[in-house]
């Protein structure tokens, strides 16, 4: 019965030394003295605040990429036991000693080291030698711009090693294609380059380069399973469903879960919310939430609001008024209509309070129960600490009947705009440069353009006391999100317009600042040839309240007063991903010039460099510098690629096929994922308009290095016909790879930073210098 146990249990198992020796080499060139320096080293001042904010749960907003990669740093900082605490406010500053370094550093380490085994298994899968393959992963272990960004808390190691992952994958899931299709191993190859495309975007949005050519490439070879006559019907369906679910299906919703972890961590307020829109904001706790909670839902006549710019460009700012005017006369000539300023302020302020008011009635407070305002209802905006009305122009004859009011009697409603008070209870009307509803301007019809917009109407605020005058003041709700005709405006959840009755024009945020008669505040005008949809137009109600009081010193009282707060509101996740994810793709970011930036043209010659790093008292310092032996051949390999795949392919045409069917099915997949990777993930930075730098172009470059040794193999096996051509072409390579390591051992402390150089050796390491040094040498 227990016979079984008559003999031993045995395990077999391969062991591949090359691997093994080449991850273990390059956790020691990755690992090694890795708090080293322990100082802020360039970009790492602001992936540190970025892990701060985590540390602390504090929204933040990064328009570079989406939060995966933050978040892997994050782990290593508590896994290290990070509290948050450090002020990441410059280059070079010294970490103090709660700051886990180590651990900050220890993902990107990781990555860029696995990335060198990685190498081996991709040439490996495309059916190249081991030498080839070991050759691929030397060459990544000995690049110093490599080493050089996987030791620092920087996210260019662990974007390259999410893009070999998903190439790498993809080929075994190719490979057991072959052999066992829809088996275990199968299944976990397919899904896990779904996983690792899916990672690469969630890391920088230029990993969506990679994830497109793994795409196409299987397009590719699901089209050829399509005309594969030995598959049944259902068959090539199953497959067709299975690609589609893990490389389209997996990778969305992996990316959504990046966003539904981030949003669940930063659950508080933060400095970056400003950019985000109120009901985003009003989800997130403190800020913004302890003023909006318990406000009322619906906006009745005589609500109390501040009106938000949906837009938020180039600020977030809300609709502002105060008791200042227009110059009467311009810089250019132009006349204005010298009434109070209407602006839109980027911080929160007692003048950006307005008051809903019914143009039939008088009053300024909510009735009792409350009417709220629907959509196409027309209103009146009093500014709420001068109690003067949102105007613009009208180019309406005097005495014209309005048809957008069929049911109102146009010169009733304009009698009840005037309110009661005399002109000398008017705020600012005793002011020499206030408003006076008498003066020439006001008595005519108000036609003004705006200050800096001359294609667009001035919005102003002003009471008219003459009744025969044409009302200016009246605005028809639009809101844009509803659902029905009958909807009702809600704060913070509805976006909506103003619409002028008399002209049509829309309520719009211009975005350009005014000079210092308008305090640098944004112009706000009435576009009356706007066409089509778009946030600058739209507003929403940001802060709400009922108006109870009527007198006007009362009102003020009760504008500067807090809101109540009992209640909150808070958006679905797919609401707030959504509006994340346009924020982060649409945010501006600084285009200004950096001494290290660069050209896509200077990263393949490697005419630039970056100085990360410099001791404050000795000459020790990092420099992102790369390998330019290294670099040169591979875009020379890129290059010869290129010839010979065409002149293969013109011989073909011509049916002289050089290579065998196998061989060249292998040489055009390896061109594919190898010239190709370096292709997608390097010509589209020429059309960025964005400040870019040396290492944008590294991922491009492992694709190239990955390329060298499939071509240097097929030259060796293809071309070099006698025994006598391969051992002098094997002798060449030998040199050359000897003049590589050399000059990577010459730029070591440029990579490391772990020892004080002299002038002289400072000038004997760039890269021009080094090079004629090697070749007086060699």
């Amino acid at each position: 019965m227990l016979g079984f146990l008559q003999q031993p249990v045995m395990v077999t198992a391969e062991v591949n030394l090359n691997m093994v020796a080449l991850t273990a080499v390059g956790l020691l060139s990755r690992l090694w003295q890795l708090a080293y320096p322990r100082a802020v080293v360039f970009d790492e001042v602001y992936y540190g605040q970025y892990i701060s904010f985590y540390m602390k749960r504090i929204f933040f907003l990064d328009g570079s990429g989406p939060p995966f990669g933050h978040m892997l740093l994050a782990l290593g900082g508590y896994l290290g036991g990070f509290d948050g605490n450090f002020l990441w406010n410059r280059i070079g500053a010294e970490y103090s000693s709660n700051v886990p370094v180590w651990s900050l550093r220890l993902l990107p380490a990781l990555s860029g080291a696995l990335s060198v085994p990685m190498a081996y298994e991709i040439v490996w899968e495309l059916g190249f030698s081991h030498c080839a393959a070991t050759g691929a992963a030397l060459l990544l272990l000995i690049e110093n711009a490599l080493i050089t960004q996987s030791r620092l808390m920087l996210l260019e190691s662990v974007l390259i090693f999410f893009n070999l992952l998903a190439v790498l994958s993809y080929l075994k899931f190719c490979n057991s294609q072959k052999h066992r299709p829809f088996s275990p191993r199968w299944w976990f190859w397919l899904v896990l380059t779904g996983v690792a495309c899916s990672c690469a975007v969630g890391i920088k949005y230029v990993g969506v380069f990679t994830y497109l050519l793994v795409l196409g490439v299987a397009a590719v070879h699901a089209w050829h399973v399509i005309g594969d006559q030995t598959l049944s019907n259902v068959r090539v369906l199953c497959h067709l469903l299975a690609r589609a679910a893990a490389l389209v299906v997996l990778p969305v919703l992996v990316y959504l879960l990046f966003f539904y972890i981030h949003l669940l961590l930063l659950c508080r307020s933060g400095p970056h919310d400003q950019i985000m829109s109120s009901a985003f904001q009003a989800s997130l706790e403190g800020g913004l939430a302890r003023v909006t909670q318990g406000q009322p839902l619906e906006v009745a006549f005589g609500s109390q609001v501040t009106l938000k710019n949906v837009f938020g460009q180039p600020v977030p700012c809300w609709l502002h008024s105060h008791q200042s005017t227009y110059p009467m006369i311009y810089e250019n000539g132009r006349g204005s209509s010298h009434q109070q300023q209407v602006t839109c302020y980027p911080f929160k302020d007692v003048n950006n309070w307005w008051i809903v008011k019914d143009p039939g009635r008088h009053q300024l407070v909510v009735n009792n129960p409350p009417r709220p305002v629907r959509h196409g209802d027309v209103v009146q905006l009093v500014h709420g600490m001068t109690t003067r009305l949102l105007n613009t122009l009208s180019g309406h004859p005097r005495g014209l009947r309005d048809p957008a009011l069929p049911s109102l009697d146009i010169w009733a409603l304009h009698a009840t705009s005037a309110l009661s008070s005399p002109p000398s209870a008017i705020p600012g009307s005793g002011n020499p440069r206030g408003s006076s509803p008498f003066c020439p301007h006001s008595q005519s019809r108000h036609d003004v353009a705006a200050p800096l917009s001359p294609h667009a109407q001035e919005v102003s605020c002003y009471i008219d006391y003459n009744i025969s005058m044409p009302p200016q003041n009246l605005w028809r709700l639009d809101i844009v999100n509803r659902e029905s005709d009958t909807d009702v405006w809600k704060t913070i959840l509805s976006e909506v317009r103003f619409v002028h009755v008399n002209t049509s024009a829309i309520l719009k945020l211009s975005g350009v600042p005014l000079p210092d008669w308008g305090f640098r505040q944004l112009e706000v005008v009435g576009e009356k040839l706007f066409r089509g949809y778009h946030e600058s137009t739209v507003w929403n109600v940001e802060e709400h309240r009922y108006g109870r009081s009527q007198e006007q010193k009362e009102r003020e009282l009760e504008l500067h007063s807090p809101t109540q707060v009992d209640i909150s509101r808070n958006l679905s996740f797919m609401a707030r991903f959504s509006e994340l994810q346009w924020r982060m793709l649409t945010v501006r970011s600084d285009d200004s010039e950096h001494k290290y930036s660069s050209t896509p043209l200077d990263w393949v010659m490697l005419d630039t460099n970056i100085a990360y790093w410099l001791h404050p008292r000795t000459s020790a310092q990092i420099h992102l510098l790369g390998n330019v032996v290294i670099w040169a051949s591979a875009s020379l390999a890129t290059l010869v690629y290129a010839l010979l795949f065409i002149w293969y392919l013109l011989r073909r045409r011509r049916r002289v096929c050089d290579l065998p069917e196998d061989r060249w099915l292998r040489w055009v997949l390896a061109g594919a994922l190898c010239a190709g990777g370096w292709a997608v993930n390097y010509l589209p930075f020429f059309l960025m308009e964005k400040t870019l730098f040396l290492y944008h172009y590294l991922p491009a470059l492992t694709f190239q290095i990955l390329l060298l040794p499939v071509v240097l193999e097929h030259i060796s096996d293809h071309l070099c016909r006698s025994q006598l051509q391969r051992s002098l072409f094997t002798a060449l390579v030998v040199a050359w790879f000897t003049s590589a390591c050399h000059v990577s051992n010459m730029l070591r402390p440029l990579t490391y930073g772990d020892r004080s150089l002299s002038p002289s050796e400072l000038k004997a390491l760039r890269w021009k210098d080094s090079w004629d040094i090697l070749i007086r040498k060699y």
